[in-house]
């Protein structure tokens, strides 16, 4: 999508969002089905299948109740954890205003999100005597699916917008003033969606991963963070907390993303170090 921008633009005549013709949903007359609410419900019923299909293979942890089970409750722990956590560290003032349970109209938490399904799988696993890390891996390699959904609908919203750039791909957004800017959604959409996507579909099918608990996790958290604290440098702050990325040096994602990075690599360490489960030997608590 980038080069398709980039051949259209020219440094004198930014893009315009606003000429590329996107729209903020689906009009059914009554009712505008939003982009936004779309790409979570995409992410989450392509991770469904796509999770559906890994239960199959040799060496599944669970079994297509707990897979079912999971996706109830991950989508309970994307929605609640993810609005919780934007409301707590990017706008506080949502605790305070039925903004709050306006989630059509956006503001969404990664972390608070993780957190979420963090909750959920734990439940999930604790009620189906599973193992959380082995299941743990299995969600991991449908993640990403939501992240690139996600970030496109940012995208087509024009919202969380980059900083000001003289790139030929660079754009000017409504509300975001005069100067062109990176289309960072996009850059989003590509590393912590499409290539995460690549990498932890190659590890689970043409790898022994699955069988070393704790990798395909380890290896998500590290990348998913990796890609936020890069991408943050060329996002533009929540105007919120501009002032606080100019005190610190860092944005507020980026702060977030270092223990998700340090953990990421430390628990990839772990599982690389540690014998691989036996071949084909499904865990327990599946059946």
């Amino acid at each position: 999508m980038l080069s398709l921008l980039a051949a259209t633009a020219s440094v004198a005549d930014p893009i315009q969002w606003a000429e590329l013709g996107l729209t903020p949903g689906i009009d059914l007359g009554f009712f505008t089905l939003r982009w936004y609410s779309l790409a979570y419900l995409a992410g989450i019923v392509l991770g469904y299948w796509h999770l559906s299909k890994m239960i199959k293979a040799p060496g599944a942890p669970m079994a297509q109740r707990h897979a079912d089970d999971l996706f109830f409750y991950c989508t309970l722990g994307i929605i609640i954890g993810g609005r919780i956590g934007y409301a707590t560290f990017y706008e506080p003032s949502l605790w305070t205003s039925l903004r709050f349970f306006q989630l059509w109209t956006g503001g969404m938490s990664f972390h608070g999100g993780l957190a979420g399904v963090l909750v959920a799988i734990g439940f999930v696993s604790w009620r189906g005597e599973l193992s959380f890390l082995r299941v743990a891996d299995y969600i991991a390699v449908n993640v990403p699916f939501g992240m690139m959904f996600g970030r496109l609908a940012n995208f087509v919203n024009g919202e969380l917008w980059g900083r000001p750039s003289d790139v030929p791909w660079a754009m000017v957004f409504p509300g975001a003033g005069p100067l062109p800017r990176h289309p960072s959604q996009l850059y989003e959409a590509a590393l912590e969606g499409a290539l995460l996507v690549i990498v932890l579909l190659f590890l689970f099918w043409r790898t022994r991963a699955r069988y070393r608990p704790g990798l395909l996790v380890g290896v998500f958290t590290a990348g998913i963070a990796l890609a936020r604290f890069t991408v943050e440098f060329f996002r533009e702050p929540d105007a919120q907390l501009a002032e606080f990325a100019a005190d610190t040096g860092l944005s507020m994602g980026q702060w977030l993303t270092i223990p998700l990075i340090v953990l990421g690599v430390a628990v990839t360490v772990r599982a690389l170090a540690r014998p691989p489960l036996a071949s084909g030997q499904a865990a327990s608590g599946a059946a």
